[in-house]
C-alpha cells in the first residue's frame, strides 16, 4: 500500500482529533508532521507529537495537508493554503474561507464523493452542523426528493473551541457552589457573548442578512452546494446548548411525494453513515453524551407531520469535533487517494 506524507496544521481541539482520527483508522502514512505558530510537544493519547512553527518551505515534500481551521475566524489556510499547494500538497481545509469558492469541492464522502475529483489543489470540509444534516438528509432527497428544510441546532460548547468548554466548565463550578450571581462577569475563561452552563442562547455566529446569522446562513448555502441542490428552501436557528461535545439538530423536511415515517427509517437503515436509534416507547434516541467519539451520525423520533403527509420530523445528533470536522477532513483525504489509484 502506497503511504503518504502528511501534515496537520493546527494543534487546537480539531489538530488533536485529526491526529486521533488519523492513527484510529490506520490511515496509511509515510511521514507526519504537526504545525501550528509556535513550537511545543503534545500529547495525544499517550503518544507525544513535536509542533513545528508553521512557515511555506515546511510544506515541501507533503502530500495532503489537513487544516484544522477555526470557524468564525480566518483560518490559517488563507495565508497557507496557497503555498502547500505550490510545493505539491492538496489541502482539506476545515476552516470557512474556501467553502463557497465556486472553484473549491465542498465534499462530504457519503454525500458527494465523485467531487473530490474537481479539486485543483484545495477541498474545503463543510461546517459540523451541515455535515451530519446532509448525511441524514441525502437519502431521502436521493429518493424521493427534499422541496423544504426548517432546522433548529443544539450546538455544544466544543464547537466554540477550548475556550468555550472551559468557560462552561467554570460557569457550571461556580452555579454548583452557589454562585449563581453576575456568573458571566465572574468566570476568566470568558469567549462566549451569553452565560453558557444552565443556559442556552440562539446566537452562533454574527448576524447578518435579514437578522440571520453566519452560521444560520452556511447551512442554507452548505447544504445546497453539496447536495447539488440549489432549489431547496432551507431556514435555520443556531442555538449554543450546555454540552461538552455533540451537536443536535431538530430537522422538519417536506418532501416532493408524501413519504411516511417508516418509510424514511427503511431508507435511512440502509444509508452510509448513519445509525439509526428510533424507540422512543423504550426511550432510545440519539443524544450527545452517548456519541461523543463516535463518527456516524445518530437519527431518531423520525416521524410525520399530523397535518401534512409530506412533511416529517427527523432528530439529528452527531459529534461535531469528529464527523462535524476531523473524521470528516480525514475521510476526504481516503476519498482522494482512493481516487487517484
Amino acid at each position: 500500500m502506497k503511504k503518504y506524507n502528511l501534515a496537520v496544521i493546527g494543534a487546537g481541539v480539531v489538530g488533536v482529533e485529526m491526529l486521533r482520527v488519523l492513527k484510529q483508522r490506520n490511515f496509511p502514512i509515510n511521514t507526519l508532521k504537526v504545525f501550528a505558530r509556535s513550537a511545543r510537544d503534545i500529547q495525544v493519547d499517550g503518544q507525544i507529537y513535536s509542533v513545528e512553527p508553521i512557515t511555506p518551505d515546511g510544506f515541501c515534500g507533503i502530500d495532503i495537508a489537513l487544516f484544522a481551521g477555526t470557524e468564525g475566524e480566518k483560518g490559517a489556510a488563507v495565508t497557507y493554503a496557497a503555498e502547500a499547494v505550490k510545493r505539491g500538497a492538496v489541502v482539506i481545509d476545515n476552516g470557512a474561507d474556501f467553502r463557497m469558492d465556486p472553484s473549491v469541492p465542498l465534499v462530504v464522502p457519503e454525500v458527494n464523493p465523485g467531487d473530490v475529483k474537481k479539486h485543483k489543489g484545495i477541498i474545503a470540509n463543510p461546517n459540523c452542523s451541515t455535515i451530519q444534516m446532509v448525511v441524514a438528509l441525502n437519502p431521502i432527497h436521493k429518493k424521493i426528493g427534499i422541496k423544504r428544510i426548517i432546522v433548529t441546532t443544539l450546538q455544544a460548547s466544543s464547537g466554540a473551541g477550548k475556550g468555550a468548554v472551559e468557560q462552561l466548565k467554570e460557569e457550571t463550578n461556580l452555579i454548583v457552589q452557589g454562585g449563581y450571581q453576575n456568573i458571566h462577569v465572574s468566570v476568566q475563561n470568558k469567549s462566549m457573548p451569553q452565560q453558557l452552563a444552565f443556559n442556552c442562547f440562539p446566537h452562533i455566529g454574527s448576524f447578518v442578512e435579514g437578522d440571520y446569522t453566519n452560521e444560520e446562513w452556511k447551512l442554507v448555502y452548505e447544504t445546497r452546494k453539496i447536495m447539488h441542490a440549489p432549489r431547496i428552501q432551507i431556514s435555520a436557528t443556531t442555538v449554543r446548548v450546555p454540552v461538552r461535545t455533540g451537536h443536535s439538530e431538530s430537522v422538519y423536511i417536506e418532501t416532493a411525494k408524501p413519504l411516511t415515517a417508516q418509510q424514511a427509517k427503511q431508507i435511512l437503515a440502509k444509508a452510509p453513515g448513519i445509525v439509526l436509534i428510533d424507540q422512543p416507547g423504550n426511550n432510545l434516541y440519539p443524544m450527545p453524551k452517548d456519541v461523543e467519539g463516535k463518527d456516524e451520525t445518530f437519527v431518531g423520533r423520525l416521524r410525520q407531520d399530523a397535518f401534512n403527509k409530506k412533511g416529517l420530523w427527523l432528530w439529528v445528533v452527531a459529534d461535531n469535533l469528529r464527523k462535524g470536522a476531523a473524521t470528516n477532513a480525514v475521510q476526504i483525504a481516503e476519498c482522494l487517494i482512493s481516487s487517484s489509484k
